[in-house]
């Protein structure tokens, strides 16, 4: 069982301008993959593979300014949304729906879009968490890391994924967990307690099986 928790990111213009350049980047990256899958089905009627695009860009400054899974990951969401249009597509033609499906979009330019780290490349010093960049960012800005804090209320070794997402002007970290499932218990629902709430008896309970219990409130005083 996966849960997620969203921290906004305060006023730290370091780190800012990183994610800033860094969601710039998955944003051109994004519709570098975009122009592909499009020109692909357009002018060859192909389809595009999970991992096509990431063979095509692996050399792009756009790819390798990033971290390469982070890269990946959104190559691979860009093929996962032309998969989809796909099985739509094939859909449409065999009469299952009735409305065409449109083609991915190209984003608007000068936006910027979400980047993902996998778990394994994260790491925790003390109370900061390290997260790496991409080998041309090390070469051009002497930068091969930055460090966001560790949410006070989470355990690192349940962390499973870290999105970065630019909504309305800000930054959100968005922490991806793993949760114990909860067993609920199985409950006899012909089983009934009656509870009376007093001062020095603070609770007196009767069950409809004959049982009872009272528990002391002199303590509690």
């Amino acid at each position: 069982m996966h849960s997620c928790q969203q921290v906004l990111v305060g006023k730290n213009s370091e780190l800012i301008t990183i994610l800033t350049f860094l969601c710039e980047q998955s944003h051109k990256l994004t519709n570098m993959g975009i122009y592909y899958g499009r020109q692909l089905f357009f002018k060859s009627h192909k389809t595009l593979g999970k991992f096509e695009l990431e063979k095509v860009y692996k050399k792009n400054y756009h790819y390798k300014v990033l971290y390469s899974q982070a890269a990946q990951q959104i190559l691979r969401t860009v093929a996962e949304s032309f998969m989809s249009y796909y099985g739509l597509i094939k859909a449409y033609s065999s009469g299952k729906i009735l409305e065409r499906p449109r083609i991915p979009k190209y984003r608007k330019k000068g936006g910027m879009a979400t980047v993902s780290y996998p778990s394994q490349a994260l790491k925790l010093k003390g109370n900061q968490i390290r997260v790496p960049l991409g080998n041309t960012c090390k070469r051009w800005f002497d930068l091969d890391c930055f460090y966001i804090p560790m949410p006070s209320n989470l355990n690192f070794a349940s962390i499973k994924e870290l999105r970065i997402l630019p909504r309305n002007r800000c930054f959100t970290l968005e922490f991806v967990y793993e949760k114990e499932e909860l067993v609920k218990p199985q409950l006899n629902q012909d089983n009934v307690l009656g509870i009376d709430h007093g001062v020095n008896n603070w609770l007196t309970c009767v069950s409809n099986l004959g049982t009872s219990l009272i528990i002391d409130g002199k303590q509690i005083k």
